[in-house]
């Protein structure tokens, strides 16, 4: 019976991964977030590095998550990781806000549509900020 709940639980386990992945994938691919973040840095000799990068950073999160790998790193890298980390999620909310358009209609509604270059600015300044507290003061 073991053997049996262990199988179900090992089949169970890579199904939701699949779905997860797939999802992920979905979200990348259909609302053309990496795209559209290519198309705003004028980065497109980087294609291959963006979606490596995507590729890579979810299978070692899968594994850090599954394996309870921790790191205990200096504070000064903890803030490097938060600086790039927030650098990722700063673009990949304006990358995501672009797609849908919430950014123009944001600008034209606080009337500031000629400034919405400093408006994305703020949006990835305030994201880098936030993750820089979070990793060197509230992280455990």
């Amino acid at each position: 019976m073991n053997l049996a709940k262990g199988a179900l639980l090992i089949v169970t386990g890579f199904a939701e991964g699949l779905v997860l992945g797939a999802g992920t994938v979905a979200f990348l691919t259909v609302l053309g977030v990496i795209q559209r973040l290519i198309k705003m840095t004028r980065t497109y000799q980087y294609l291959h590095t963006y979606q490596w990068a995507v590729i890579l950073g979810s299978l070692c999160w899968t594994v850090f998550a599954q394996l309870d790998l921790r790191f205990y790193l200096p504070s000064a890298s903890a803030a490097v990781f938060g600086v790039f980390s927030g650098m990722f999620v700063g673009m990949l909310a304006a990358a995501l806000a672009e797609v849908l358009n919430v950014l123009p209609l944001l600008a034209k509604r606080i009337g500031v549509v000629d400034k919405v270059m400093w408006l994305l600015s703020a949006i990835i300044s305030g994201k880098v900020v936030a993750s820089l507290v979070y990793w060197l003061i509230l992280s455990p």
